[in-house]
């Protein structure tokens, strides 16, 4: 931001009778990009909070952003920017706000469209672009992405439609009928926003092409095409006209930018449907990859493939993170990825070469009809695993022997105490990559990671990654869907609710994490307003605008158990090639039945790595159930959601856990140095930034995950007497 124009909005802001706002001089003294530059290290330089004062760490202020659920459904996901001394960030309801990053006293609001469902999905982050002017917000909610002016909190009209681009429009395919949405911030090249999606996960998915889009304009510069249209490189790892139907192929977790090479890196999801690739024979290219593109033109560089024909929804996780590395007397430019199976992998910048040596390894083939399974998958070799990668019969907890586990599903009988369970252990098939079967079988680490989107942070002095990591298995079951002419609608729904729906609200209808229970709705709504919201989504759930009206009724006739409806004989002729034999009917986290994990401890992880000798050199517990700490039971660690903040002055801080506190590492001994309880659970990655002399580190608090209570709080702690 110029001077000039920042002092004329600076007696702007004084006439409305805000704080006074101070300009820093240094560039560290802020955070001013996602995860604290394009890089993404997630580090600061600030050393004013320290190993040794930082016990002395207090609340400084708390801001309440406002529209938290009353039924605890809400989240907070933001890891917020400060420029100029404000404070930017989203509340539950994806409103964006400016406050005073040294006081939390609020400067303005805005508030999306409410036409597009602004509570649809979560935020992570915003984007601040110098536009000679007043500096834009860039930020995304429901489909659309919004400038906003970054002093005024108005609309930049001049940007898109209004102000806004629709994220469905420019996909090449009807765009009123797709989904396209976008948690995390994309990264800005000059004058350009380079952003990806977020899309179903069902069959009959929108594409998650990357694109770029004209800063002051709106208009598409380039864009990339995940699943390769004919005569492009790799359309021939699909079907010749899978780019027609198949969807996914999205980077919905963000993307790192090298700005002095000009190059983007970018990683992809599973193609849709995660769980079945019948209609999707061949390694597919470009899912679950990472891409090295020109982010000028969008050209493809290198790329590599984490998993060949995904089975599993092993999205890439989390943004990759440029690193240098020092290896045989080499220093080397780096990009390192985590992924959810708790790995590592580490190339050369500019050329995509492995730093550390990656094997294809055999893996089981699928036993359903009609998958052909990818024989082989990339393991590295090297660097060790930072999470456990098979749950074997000696890892069943053993803290409850009397315990039952929730299995009834997978294994004969319908009481399996823990201690039985190695009997039953071979038709629970939990090595890794085994596909799908209808037998049943155990994800571990879970569908949500080993890492997840909070990312790994990096130490450029030390060489170091940190990353927090969830050791929770999950149980998956495929089932048979037999659709033929006379069967009742409402099993016809079923089938396609289970492929649609089940991913969130469960095969049981209960509910999955805050994804409420659809038990018992025709106490509450009627075929038309299921129909509905089903086609236009409410609240935080997503619409699903592909689906026919077919469709829709029947889903909406297995949900209120009405079979008084006539078949759509579309339903029976099952020409659509995303009209698929398999879904899954059994989903969710393997507990026992006292709530815990059934696999022995920990379940939740923070990780040293060192990327110079590709060696893990710490791992700790994060998070605590205090009731079983009091049991005698050592520190279990819980699973976690959000990423850390690592500083030259030693420490590490992250929030995450489900026991909703804030700890501070030592982050050359994994020490816990200091832990605070907060409002709500902490499930976002924290900010650190100097403001007035003073170093600050907020982090938001919108609970919701994990059966934790939902806030609209941003918290900041400082040193009480640092003046």
């Amino acid at each position: 931001m110029k001077k000039s124009t920042f002092y004329f909005a600076l007696l702007f802001l004084l006439a409305c009778n805000t704080d006074s706002l101070k300009q820093p001089a240094n560039q560290y003294l802020t955070w001013s990009n996602y995860l604290g530059d394009n890089a993404r290290t997630h580090y600061s330089e600030l050393t004013q909070i320290n190993k040794s004062n930082v016990k002395g760490l207090k609340i400084a202020w708390q801001y309440s952003s406002g529209d938290a659920s009353e039924d605890n459904r809400s989240q907070i996901q933001c890891s917020p920017l400060v420029v100029d001394t404000i404070l930017y960030g989203t509340n539950p309801t994806l409103k964006l706000f400016a406050v005073n990053a040294a006081t939390g006293k609020e400067i303005w609001k805005f508030s999306p469209d409410d036409s597009v469902a602004p509570g649809m999905g979560v935020n992570r982050g915003v984007i601040y672009w110098d536009d000679g002017a007043n500096g834009r917000i860039i930020y995304t909610s429901g489909h659309s992405i919004y400038a906003v002016d970054a002093l005024k909190g108005t609309l930049e009209t001049t940007f898109g439609e209004g102000g806004k681009v629709d994220l469905r429009k420019g996909l090449g395919r009807d765009f009123e009928k797709q989904l396209a949405i976008a948690n995390t911030p994309g990264v800005v090249y000059q004058n350009i926003l380079i952003q990806g999606t977020r899309v179903h996960e069902g069959p009959g998915a929108s594409p998650g092409h990357i694109r770029a889009y004209d800063l002051n304009t709106g208009e598409i510069k380039w864009i990339f095409h995940t699943i390769p249209m004919p005569g492009e490189f790799g359309h021939d790892t699909w079907p010749k006209d899978a780019w027609e139907y198949i969807g996914g192929a999205n980077s919905w977790a963000g993307m790192a930018l090298d700005e002095e090479t000009g190059i983007v890196y970018i990683p992809t999801g599973s193609a849709s449907y995660d769980f079945y690739g019948g209609n999707r024979e061949g390694q597919n290219l470009f899912a679950n990859s990472l891409l090295a593109l020109n982010a000028e033109t969008g050209t493809r560089i290198w790329h590599f493939q984490f998993v060949h024909h995904d089975l599993w929804d092993r999205d890439i996780p989390a943004p990759p993170n440029l690193v240098t590395i020092k290896k045989d007397g080499k220093t080397i430019k780096a990009v390192a990825q985590v992924t959810k199976s708790g790995h590592v992998f580490v190339f050369d910048r500019m050329n995509g070469d492995p730093i550390f040596p990656i094997e294809e390894m055999p893996v089981p083939p699928s036993e359903l009809n009609g998958e052909s399974a990818w024989p082989t998958q990339p393991i590295p070799t090297h660097i060790p695993p930072f999470s456990r990668q098979e749950f074997t019969e000696d890892l069943v907890s053993d803290l409850f022997p009397e315990s039952n586990a929730n299995i009834a599903d997978f294994v004969d009988g319908t009481e399996h105490p823990i201690q039985t369970l190695k009997q039953q252990w071979a038709s629970l098939k939990p090595k890794q990559f085994t596909p799908p079967s209808e037998q049943g079988n155990i994800m571990f680490p879970g569908f949500d990671g080993g890492a997840e989107w909070g990312g790994a942070g990096y130490d450029p002095e030390s060489g170091w990654l940190y990353v927090n990591a969830n050791e929770m298995p999950w149980m998956f079951r495929a089932k048979k869907i037999e659709t033929v002419a006379g069967g009742q609608l409402s099993e016809i729904g079923q089938n396609l609710y289970e492929q649609q729906c089940a991913r969130c609200h469960g095969s049981d209808l209960k509910g999955i994490d805050i994804n409420p229970t659809l038990l018992n709705l025709k106490d509450k709504y009627d075929t038309n307003q299921i129909t509905q919201i089903i086609k236009n989504g409410q609240g935080a759930m997503a619409p699903l605008p592909q689906l026919s009206d077919a469709a829709t009724s029947a889903i909406s006739a297995y949900l209120l158990n009405n079979d008084n409806l006539e078949i759509p004989i579309e339903l029976l002729q099952n020409t659509d090639p995303n009209v698929l034999p398999y879904t899954l009917n059994s989903f969710g986290r393997f507990l026992d039945d006292k709530g815990y994990p059934a696999v022995k401890p920990p379940w939740g992880t923070l990780n040293a790595i060192d990327l110079n000798k590709g060696e893990i050199v710490w791992q700790v517990p994060l998070g605590e159930f205090t009731e079983l700490t009091a049991q005698g039971i050592p520190i279990t660690g819980t699973e976690n959601y959000g990423g850390p903040v690592v500083t030259k002055s030693g420490l590490i801080f992250i929030g995450a856990t489900k026991d909703e506190k804030f700890r501070v590492f030592d982050k050359i001994t994994g020490e816990k140095l200091w832990e605070t309880e907060l409002p709500a659970g902490g499930y976002a990655t924290p900010i650190t930034y100097e403001v007035e002399g003073k170093q600050f580190v907020v982090i938001a608090c919108g609970g919701g995950k994990m059966g934790t209570d939902s806030g609209d709080f941003y918290v900041a702690l400082s040193l009480e007497n640092i003046q």
